[in-house]
């Protein structure tokens, strides 16, 4: 890293805050256009366990954007293709089946990719490592920002203490709880869902007890809905529990329950993993403050029903580096722009559809149920009403009608 190391302050042009597959992506996409980067990162995403449970699915959009960055032809080698998803229902069984290859005419990638973040963050790390304008500062987290005429000043506190880092822009990919944002003072509002979520990983193949089943499924009930979800190395089943259940729930005896009710398999399931955590739907009231940009979740978080929480941060990624270059060439509009375009997909598209996919999942009146269910198969019986919504649910048109 470029600068003056004896006086505690050391330069760069665009600083990024956080390293998971939102900051990775946006580093490599600074990296490759020739701009001096620093990364700031404690280090846990880059050494994450494949087997918890983060998100996993790869839209054809952002498999667009990979592409373009040269990353895809990797992910795809140890990723798995999910060219179909399904609506179940606990007692009807299937209620609509989605092909993505209604999408053929409008994507090169017309399936979800399932493949967990860990293996998207391990690529761009290696392809960034010998890229002599990228500088990794490990075990480092930003204690405080200031954004201030023309520069940003962050301060980060790391295994040789505190420090300041000088630089022209600051992209807070820093996750929920991110300093960058708390540090500006910038409010984050929005609800808590009323349930936990329960996400086990088993090493068992869900299809030898559910053979008709799709690579990713949401089952709706009232009582006990659930999504199932397969990546390269797991069947994921995710599930709702109480909020003072989470000790009982996590129980071996617990879990194999739940899970058996599910999907019966004498003997019961080899769990790889397990984990309870609140879900939030939140979206910053600003993306931006002066030469500051918040993308991913340091920007919104969203319920997981329906994969757009990273793959939406991975498209502020690839807005961010494009608002940059931008500005530094003199658009004046670029940064104002970046904060109405994507607030609005945050909370216009993102926050709508996973709020509906949770509402339509758990619905327990019967005529809210029977009517999901009608609407379900009406779009999955019309090729262009089928088309429409894997556009808007792929998120290739944001703005597309459901």
């Amino acid at each position: 890293m470029h600068g003056d190391r004896s006086s505690g302050v050391s330069e760069s042009t665009v600083v990024v805050a956080g390293f998971g597959p939102v900051g990775a992506v946006a580093t490599l996409a600074l990296a490759r256009a020739g701009v001096e980067v620093t990364v700031v990162d404690d280090g846990i995403q880059v050494r994450g366990d494949l087997a918890e449970s983060r998100a996993s699915t790869f839209h054809p959009s952002t498999l667009e954007m990979l592409d373009e960055l040269d990353v895809s032809e990797a992910l795809h080698e140890v990723g798995l293709i999910a060219d179909t998803y399904q609506y179940r229902d606990r007692n009807e069984g299937v209620v609509a089946r989605f092909d993505l290859a209604a999408l053929s005419g409008d994507t090169r990638f017309p399936y979800r990719l399932q493949c967990e973040q860990a293996h998207l963050v391990r690529i761009i790390g290696d392809r960034i490592a010998g890229m002599s304008n990228v500088s990794y500062l490990d075990q480092s987290k930003v204690e405080s920002v200031e954004s201030v005429a023309d520069e940003v000043l962050t301060t980060i506190e790391g295994p040789q203490g505190r420090s300041t880092l000088r630089s022209r822009w600051l992209l807070g990919a820093d996750g929920a709880h991110s300093a960058v944002r708390r540090s500006l003072g910038i409010g984050f509002t929005g609800m808590t869902y009323p349930e936990q979520f329960m996400v086990v990983s088993v090493e068992d193949d869900l299809t030898e007890t559910l053979p008709d089943i799709a690579a990713v499924n949401y089952v709706s009930d009232p009582d006990d809905w659930c999504v199932l979800l397969r990546t390269p190395r797991h069947w994921r089943v995710l599930y709702p529990i109480g909020l003072d259940a989470a000790e009982t729930e996590q129980q071996e005896d617990r879990v194999q329950r739940r899970l058996a009710e599910i999907a019966p398999r004498p003997g019961g399931y080899r769990i790889a993993h397990r984990r309870v955590y609140r879900v939030h739907q939140r979206i910053a009231e600003r993306f931006r403050q002066g030469r500051v940009l918040l993308l991913g979740d340091a920007a919104h978080i969203n319920n997981p029903l329906g994969g757009l929480g990273m793959n939406s941060g991975i498209h502020d990624a690839i807005a961010a580096v494009a608002t940059v270059r931008a500005a530094d060439r003199g658009d004046t509009e670029a940064i104002a722009e970046y904060d109405s375009a994507r607030r609005a997909v945050a909370h216009d598209f993102v926050r709508t559809v996973t709020h509906r996919n949770y509402q339509r999942l758990s619905a327990v009146d019967d005529a809210d149920r029977l009517r999901d269910q009608q609407e379900m198969r009406q779009i999955a019986g019309h090729p262009e009403l089928t088309r429409r919504y894997l556009l808007r649910t792929s998120m290739l048109d944001a703005t597309a009608a459901p």
